[in-house]
């Protein structure tokens, strides 16, 4: 038996609002909350994505490590080509650095925080 159920992540960030406002878009999920803490929900539920403001937060420095990423979502589109516009119009940055382009493509969240969008 379980100990415990329904992991989240919880992110920090400079606004959590800002930032639960972004992946909500980029998954479809549901937003709730304010600045401090906000997250974000499939309409079934069955996830959650929390967001913490963090005071004098520092965005990863990836790929160097001078200002560790510590985590990353990953998450999986049809198209990695039809995917980049609309999460760049949602305010995501893509990095320079693209290890396998062919497999996923790296961004930066509005806060800084890599993340990837992966072939389906």
């Amino acid at each position: 038996m379980a100990i415990a159920q329904y992991p989240a992540f919880v992110i920090d960030c400079p606004d959590a609002r800002v930032l639960a406002d972004f992946y909500g878009a980029l998954l479809g999920w549901e937003v709730k909350g304010d600045a401090d803490w906000a997250e974000i929900r499939p309409a079934d539920g069955s996830n959650c994505i929390s967001f913490q403001q963090v005071a004098d937060f520092q965005a990863p420095r990836w790929p160097d490590q001078e200002v560790p990423q510590q985590m990353h979502l990953d998450v999986v589109v049809e198209d990695l080509d039809a995917a980049e516009q609309p999460t760049t119009d949602l305010g995501a940055t893509k990095h320079d650095t693209q290890p396998k382009p062919d497999s996923f493509r790296v961004f930066l969240d509005p806060a800084g925080h890599p993340f990837c969008l992966c072939a389906g």
